[in-house]
C-alpha cells in the first residue's frame, strides 16, 4: 500500500515542481508599468550570516588557489578544461561580493558547487578529468569572447552516449524561462540536480544560461552560440540534428533562434512566451505603447513574425497551454506564417495554463523524433529568406552582403538546378531580390553532382544566373539580369558573389572591406556589445564639467549593469593603455568627449558628428556643447573592422528588465543627448535628436 501511494504522489508531485519551475519569478503586471518605480532586477539578497560568509571566502581562497596552481602549471589539457573549475569559484564569489544569496537555502549549494570545484581542480592537479566521460547531468564551462570571463552551461548526456563511439549524437538546446533569481549559483545547482522537462532517448540536452534572463537575446544570444560551439569540440554532436526548444522565456528565445538562424537547426519547438514586442506588452502587460520612430524600426529587429518565412527551411512545432495568456506568442506566429503559405503545427494542451500536460509532451517528442531521423537539409533547391538586418544576413548557400537600405525588409527566393543538352551543360540559378544590393552564392563541396556537368565534352558546364526584383506578378517577366559565368568547380562546388551599381546593373564582384554596412558592422549601438569590446576610460579632463560628470557616471553604471545583468566583468582599460593589439581584437567604448580621452581625440575629424568644446554639428544642426553629448556607433576609423562607440553600454535599461519583450535595443546609431534632464530607467537623458546612418555609415 505505502509503496502504491508512493507510485500516486511521484507524478503530484513532479506535476508541482514544474508548474513552479515554469511560472515566472514574479508576476507581471500594471505595478510593473511605472518607469518611475522600478524594483531592482536582481533583487538584493539575504544577509550572509559573518561566520557563514567567512567560511565560504576560505573555501574560495583554497580554490583559487588551486586555479592558480593549474593556470601556471606546465599541463595543457589541464588548462584547457579549467573552466569546468572557475565556473563553481566564479557563481559563489558573486554571490557573496554581490549580495546575490536569495535564500538561506542557496548558502549550502554554494558549499556543494565549492565541493564540486575543490574535487574538479584535484583531479586536474593530478591529471584525472574524469568527468569527461560522465553520464547524466553535467555541467562545464568556457571563456567568452565577448568579455573574457567564464560562463556557465549544463548537458543532459544520454546513457547510450559513448566516447569511443564515432555516430554522431542528436542534441536539443533547452532555454530556460525567466527567473529573477537566476543566479550562478542557481543556475548551476539546477543543472546538476534538475535533468529538465525533456529528455529525449539518446539525445544530448543542452542548457544554456544565457548570461541570466534577457530571453537569451544580445549577449545571452551570444551565449547560446558559444555553449554550443564549446560542447560541440568536447562531445560528437550531429550538426544535422541540432533543435532548438523552450518554454515561457525559453519559448520566446526558441522563435527568435528559430527565425534568425533557420538553417542551422532539423526543428524547433517553442512553447508560450511571446514572439514579437508590441502586440505582446499590450495583451499580457496591459502597456500603452508611444514608441519613438527608431524604436519603433528596431522592434524589427527580434520581432519573429517579421521574420516568418524563414521558417520554410526549419519544421516547427509550437506548443501553448489553452487557457495560458501567452499562447498569443504563437497565435500571432500562426498568422504571421499564414500570410506566407505556411500552416504552423500548434500543438494545444487541453485546459492547460502555463505548463505541459503529459499528452502534449508525448505528441511533440514523437514528432521530433520523426524529423531528427531525417535530419536538417544541408543543400536545398529552393531558398526563401527575409532579413531586416545584415547580422542575421544567410540562408543555406545564399548571403547577403549588402542592402539598399537597413531595417527595411530585404527578400531573397532563389533556386537553382540543371539545364543540360547535347552540347553543353548548365547550371541555372534563379534569383529574386529585394532591398538587396549584394549578394553571393555558395554551394559547398557536392553540393552539384559531378555527372550533370561534366559528361559532355563538346564545352565546359557554365552557370546562369538569372536576376529579377521581386515581387513580379508576371511569371514571364524578362530578368532584370542576366549572367554566364564559370559552372562548378570539380568537387561540386561553386562560389560567386554579385552587386547591383548605381545604374542598377548587376555583375561580378569580391567584397570588400569597405566603409559600409555590413555583416557584423551594420549597428545600431547594442551590435557593439556582442562580441569582443572594452570600456575606454578618460584620463583627462573634460572641456565642459556637465558631460565629464555624466559620462563619468554612465560608465559607472555601465559596468555594475553589464555585470548585473549580463553577468559579466567588463574589461575598463585607461585612454593611455590601449595597445594596438585592443584596437585590432575588440569594439571600443569610449567614455568622455574628445579634450578628456585621448583615443576619441585620434578619431574626432573622422565621425560624421563632428564634435568641438564648443559644439556638437550633426549636418546642418549644432547643439551646445556645454550641457549635450553624443551617443553614437561607427565603424572603428582605427581599425574598420571593428566598431566604435561614443558614452554608451548597451541601450536598454532598468525599466526593460521588468518584461524580457522590453529588451531590444532604445537607440539607433546615433542620438544627441540633453543633460539638463537627468539619466532615469528609460532614457540616459533627454533624447532631442536621434536616427540611424546610411548604408555608407553617413548622416542621412
Amino acid at each position: 500500500m505505502v509503496r502504491s501511494l508512493s507510485l500516486i504522489l511521484r507524478p503530484l508531485l513532479l506535476v508541482a515542481v514544474l508548474v513552479f519551475v515554469l511560472t515566472p519569478a514574479r508576476a507581471d503586471g500594471i505595478q510593473d508599468n511605472i518607469p518611475e518605480n522600478v524594483r531592482r532586477i536582481p533583487e538584493l539578497g539575504v544577509t550572509v550570516p559573518e561566520e557563514r560568509a567567512n567560511a565560504m571566502r576560505e573555501k574560495l581562497a583554497r580554490l583559487e588557489e588551486k586555479i592558480e596552481q593549474i593556470r601556471s602549471g606546465n599541463d595543457a589539457k589541464a588548462k584547457a578544461l579549467l573552466p569546468d573549475v572557475m565556473i563553481f569559484e566564479r557563481a559563489v564569489r558573486c554571490a557573496l561580493d554581490y549580495n546575490e544569496f536569495f535564500d538561506v537555502k542557496e548558502f549550502d549549494k554554494a558549499d556543494e558547487l565549492l565541493q564540486t570545484g575543490m574535487i574538479r581542480a584535484g583531479r586536474l592537479l593530478n591529471g584525472d578529468s574524469g568527468w569527461l566521460t560522465d553520464k547524466g547531468l553535467v555541467v562545464r564551462g568556457y571563456i567568452s569572447r565577448i568579455d573574457q570571463t567564464v560562463q556557465p552551461y549544463g548537458l543532459v548526456i544520454p546513457p547510450t552516449y559513448a566516447i569511443d563511439n564515432s555516430v554522431p549524437t542528436r542534441c536539443d538546446i533547452w532555454f530556460h524561462g525567466r527567473g529573477e533569481k537566476l543566479s550562478e549559483v542557481n543556475f548551476l545547482w539546477d543543472r546538476m540536480h534538475n535533468p529538465g522537462e525533456f529528455t529525449p532517448e539518446h539525445t544530448i540536452m543542452l542548457h544554456p544560461y544565457g548570461r541570466y534572463c534577457n530571453a537569451f537575446k544580445f549577449a545571452g544570444e551570444v551565449d547560446v552560440l558559444e555553449a554550443l560551439e564549446d560542447a560541440q569540440k568536447k562531445y560528437r554532436i550531429d550538426e544535422d540534428r541540432i533543435s532548438v526548444r523552450g518554454f515561457s522565456m525559453g519559448g520566446a528565445a526558441c522563435w527568435q533562434f528559430a527565425t534568425h538562424y533557420s538553417d542551422r537547426w532539423f526543428a524547433a519547438n517553442p512553447g508560450a512566451g511571446f514572439s514579437e514586442t508590441p502586440q505582446f506588452l499590450k495583451v499580457f502587460q496591459n502597456e500603452e505603447l508611444k514608441p519613438t520612430p527608431w524604436e519603433q524600426t528596431l522592434w524589427n529587429l527580434y520581432d519573429c513574425d517579421k521574420w516568418a518565412l524563414n521558417l520554410t527551411h526549419c519544421p516547427t512545432i509550437a506548443y501553448s497551454g489553452e487557457v495560458d495568456k501567452q499562447k498569443q506568442a504563437a497565435d500571432v506566429m500562426e498568422v504571421a506564417l499564414a500570410r506566407r503559405g505556411i500552416r504552423l503545427r500548434h500543438i494545444i494542451g487541453k485546459e492547460m495554463g502555463h505548463r505541459y500536460d503529459a499528452e502534449s509532451k508525448t505528441i511533440v517528442s514523437a514528432s521530433l523524433a520523426t524529423l531528427a531521423k531525417s535530419g536538417r537539409s544541408r543543400t536545398p533547391q529552393r531558398v526563401k529568406f527575409e532579413t531586416y538586418s545584415l547580422r542575421y544576413n544567410r540562408m543555406h548557400w545564399l548571403t547577403i552582403d549588402a542592402m539598399d537600405t537597413q531595417w527595411s525588409r530585404a527578400l531573397v527566393r532563389a533556386s537553382i538546378h540543371s539545364d543540360h543538352n547535347e552540347r553543353n551543360a548548365q547550371l541555372l540559378l534563379n534569383i529574386s531580390t529585394d532591398n538587396v544590393s549584394a549578394l553571393t552564392v555558395h554551394l559547398s563541396a557536392g553540393a552539384i553532382l559531378a555527372d550533370d556537368f561534366h559528361s559532355h565534352p563538346v564545352a565546359p558546364p557554365r552557370t546562369a544566373v538569372h536576376i529579377r526584383r521581386f515581387p513580379s506578378q508576371d511569371p514571364n517577366a524578362l530578368p532584370e539580369a542576366m549572367l554566364l559565368i564559370d559552372g562548378p568547380l570539380s568537387d561540386g562546388s561553386l562560389r560567386f558573389s554579385i552587386e547591383r551599381n548605381e545604374q542598377g546593373t548587376w555583375k561580378l564582384t569580391t567584397p570588400a572591406d569597405s566603409l559600409r554596412k555590413r555583416h557584423n558592422l551594420q549597428g545600431p549601438i547594442d551590435d557593439a556589445f556582442m562580441d569582443s569590446f572594452i570600456f575606454v576610460r578618460p584620463t583627462g579632463t573634460a572641456a565642459n564639467e556637465a558631460v565629464g560628470k555624466w559620462a563619468d557616471a554612465e560608465l559607472t553604471r555601465a559596468v555594475e549593469h553589464w555585470r548585473r545583468h549580463f553577468r559579466g566583468d567588463a574589461r575598463v582599460v585607461n585612454d593611455v593603455d590601449v595597445t594596438d593589439e585592443m584596437i585590432q581584437s575588440a569594439n571600443l567604448i569610449l567614455w568622455g568627449d574628445p579634450k578628456s580621452n585621448s583615443i576619441m581625440a585620434k578619431i574626432a575629424d573622422k565621425l560624421p558628428i563632428q564634435w568641438t568644446a564648443d559644439k556638437i554639428t550633426v549636418g546642418e544642426k549644432s547643439y551646445d556643447a556645454s550641457n549635450h553629448a553624443p551617443i553614437l556607433i561607427h565603424p572603428n576609423p582605427l581599425n574598420l573592422n571593428r566598431y566604435v562607440v561614443l558614452n554608451s553600454s548597451f541601450t536598454f535599461r532598468d525599466y526593460a528588465y521588468l518584461n524580457n519583450a522590453r529588451q531590444v535595443p532604445m537607440l539607433p546609431d546615433w542620438a544627441i543627448i540633453d543633460l539638463n534632464t537627468p539619466p532615469n530607467s528609460v532614457w540616459p537623458g533627454k533624447v532631442v535628436a536621434a536616427d540611424f546612418f546610411d548604408e555608407q555609415w553617413q548622416l542621412k
